[in-house]
């Protein structure tokens, strides 16, 4: 059985982990307090799901997912991500995150910034553009009418490959908007962040019911980006 490793369990990591659990795939969390800190969403999952610390998840995950504040991703461990996968959900944020001098000036997107620090894992963007209640609510089978789409990006094209093969088994579709440094395109602010999978299409996302998206309306929001 194949396995999810999570390197952060918030409201993102812990969503992935009930939809991997739903999909039948073992699950390993973790976080930066600790195992014991997680045994109630352990408990909650049941047999397939267990907690570690963050190189344990890591070295145990055929997909390996990171949750974590961007300020915190020099904490992601290295060694047992070298060649994997590594998916990444992160926004930047400056009052949370500090600030970030080339992520301010626009010289790098969070993503690379993580791919410079696993510069021997292949990093994937997805999962970030979508509220985590959302997410939970939205999961179709393959090839279902209202199947909803989340776009990835990254630079190597097997690990996109990976990553889309996730999502497919997490009920989504994927659509590629290119290397890492496109990613920009996917966060706070972006047409693409949030909103087309609400109800009501704008800024009030949080409290609208869930609403699939398809793949052309994903496209048409990445083409929409501005900076």
């Amino acid at each position: 059985m194949a396995t999810l490793g999570l390197i952060g369990s918030g409201n993102i990591g812990s969503t992935l982990a009930r939809l991997a659990v739903d999909a039948g795939l073992d699950v390993v969390l973790s976080n930066s307090r600790g195992p014991g800190t997680l045994s109630g969403l352990v408990d909650e999952l049941g047999s397939q799901a267990r907690a570690a610390t963050p190189a344990q998840a890591a070295a145990v995950g055929d997909w390996v997912v990171v949750t974590i504040p961007v300020g915190a991703v020099g904490t992601v461990p290295r060694e047992p991500l070298v060649g994997r996968t590594v998916i990444d959900t992160g926004n930047y944020f400056a009052p949370r995150d500090g600030t970030i001098p080339e992520l301010e000036a626009r010289e790098l997107t969070d993503s690379e910034l993580l791919q410079r620090h696993l510069v021997e894992a292949h990093v994937v963007k997805a999962f970030n553009n979508i509220n985590y209640q959302h997410l939970r609510a939205l999961p179709r089978p393959v090839n279902a009418a209202d199947r909803t789409s989340l776009p990835i990006a990254g630079d190597d094209p097997g690990a996109k490959k990976h990553a889309t093969e996730l999502l497919s088994l997490l009920g989504f579709d994927a659509v590629d908007m290119g290397p890492l440094a496109e990613s920009w395109r996917s966060q706070v602010g972006a047409p693409v962040f949030c909103a087309p999978y609400s109800v009501t299409k704008g800024d009030r996302y949080r409290n609208q019911p869930a609403a699939p998206a398809s793949a052309d309306e994903i496209r048409a929001a990445l083409a929409a980006a501005r900076r």
